[in-house]
């Protein structure tokens, strides 16, 4: 750095060191109206909280899938090249090749109305009406088994879709199963021996089978 410019540096922190905090508002900008405001809160809990009025019916949402999400996802959700699958996949979590789908993998339909309002079609995201948004959810819902043919969701009825996996999901509770394992004195130096390389990348399988794989110490 030369020597201008570590002048220039210098005096340039001493400025902002020596500037008091800004206790008013600049005159910057606007606050954000209430229906801007609206328009960008659209998260949507599992409770229900947050779905905006609405219904759509497994039918409509079939027409809309094919129109809209079918050139990534498949015609049937079972997607197209790398794009992710959304059918299907139950009893895979276990495999090597699991599948998470809104049937297998999502505990609540809450995270499939939710990412496709604020996220799909792919391109052109928020383009699709609350209506549109029901009736394309309940559409992959009845695709994994979950609702009937007949089907028709909507905010009244929404919470009493429930999720096979639903089961499997639990709130964190490190702070009361593990909290007998922490230690208030923890090692902060020379811990532990100091690791071995015994292999590398090129001579191993990445992804071992069990019982073949190289042995680390």
């Amino acid at each position: 750095m030369s020597k201008f410019r570590k002048v220039l540096a210098l005096a340039l922190f001493a400025g902002l060191a020596a500037s008091p905090a800004i206790a008013k508002k600049v005159g910057l900008g606007r606050e954000a109206l209430p229906e801007e405001v609206a328009a960008w809160d659209t998260d949507v809990r599992p409770d229900g909280a947050g779905l905006p009025p609405g219904k759509g019916s497994v039918k409509e949402g079939e027409a809309l899938f094919l129109e809209k999400c079918a050139s990534c996802h498949g015609e049937f959700g079972e997607a197209v090249g790398r794009w992710p699958v959304l059918v299907g996949g139950q009893g895979t979590l276990k495999g090597e090749s699991p599948e998470k789908t809104p049937g297998s993998y999502w505990p609540f339909a809450s995270t499939t109305f939710d990412y496709i309002k604020r996220a799909m079609p792919y391109g052109n995201a928020r383009s699709l009406s609350d209506d549109e948004v029901y009736a394309i959810t309940a559409f992959l819902l009845q695709m994994n088994g979950i609702v009937k043919d007949d089907f028709v969701l909507s905010k009244e009825n929404f919470t009493s879709v429930k999720m096979p996996n639903v089961g499997n999901f639990y709130d964190d509770d490190r702070e009361t199963t593990e909290k007998a394992f922490w230690n208030k004195n923890p090692c902060m130096k020379d811990c532990k021996k100091e690791a071995k390389v015994t292999g590398h990348a090129r001579v191993i399988d990445v992804t071992p089978e069990d019982g073949k794989g190289v042995k680390v110490e």
